[in-house]
């Protein structure tokens, strides 16, 4: 008989089924489990999804879930430019990044206490932590590639690149209008001065 859904799982469909299998008559691996699993799981209750640490855990998949998808709705909408310099995408990530993670730990500061115990007397981490962590990880990562990829020292170069093919643009300016001598030469001095302002 074909198992019915109980109203605390999320709606149905192929990938939703539990993917514990049932012990067969000898011991070895049965059928699949033809059960729902729980919201945020890949098992149903009676395959551990009705541990408290599995129900919290199934909670912050649900919620970390539903902030994607609202996010990528937000975006679909948006007309989003490509990144035309990947480095300098980078670098500002990282301070998004950072910013989060400073964000987030205002809200960790404001707690009187990390855990807490839900309705089952079980003690949980509160998600605020649980996100502080994870953004402080995300720093690691970020920093860390861009401390791999020497990001500084490659904008670096692009812009002296940049700078130097601004200033022998100007030059060839300068020689087409007949400067020479003393004004072109300072010409250029004003426009480095102007480039290193930049």
């Amino acid at each position: 008989m074909a198992a019915t859904k109980p109203r605390n799982l999320a709606k149905p469909t192929a990938d939703r089924r539990c993917t514990a299998h049932k012990k067969g008559e000898n011991g070895e691996q049965g059928p699949r489990c033809k059960a729902w699993a729980l919201k945020g799981q890949t098992v149903c209750r009676v395959h551990g999804g009705g541990a408290p640490q599995s129900l919290a855990a199934g909670e912050r998949r649900v919620a970390q879930q539903r902030l994607e998808e609202e996010t990528r709705r937000a975006l679909a909408v948006l007309d989003v430019p490509p990144v035309e310099n990947p480095l300098t995408a980078l670098s500002q990530l990282a301070g998004q990044v950072i910013a989060w993670k400073d964000a987030l730990a205002d809200r960790v500061n404001e707690l009187h206490r990390i855990r807490y115990t839900d309705d089952k007397n079980a003690e949980q981490l509160r998600s605020e932590v649980a996100l502080y962590e994870r953004a402080m990880d995300r720093c690691v990562n970020v920093l860390g590639t861009i401390g791999r990829l020497r990001v500084d020292e490659r904008l670096a170069a692009i812009s002296e690149r940049q700078a130097t093919a601004v200033i022998g643009a100007i030059e060839a300016a300068l020689t087409h209008a007949g400067v020479t001598g003393p004004a072109a030469s300072a010409a250029k001095a004003v426009a480095a001065r102007h480039l290193r302002a930049v």
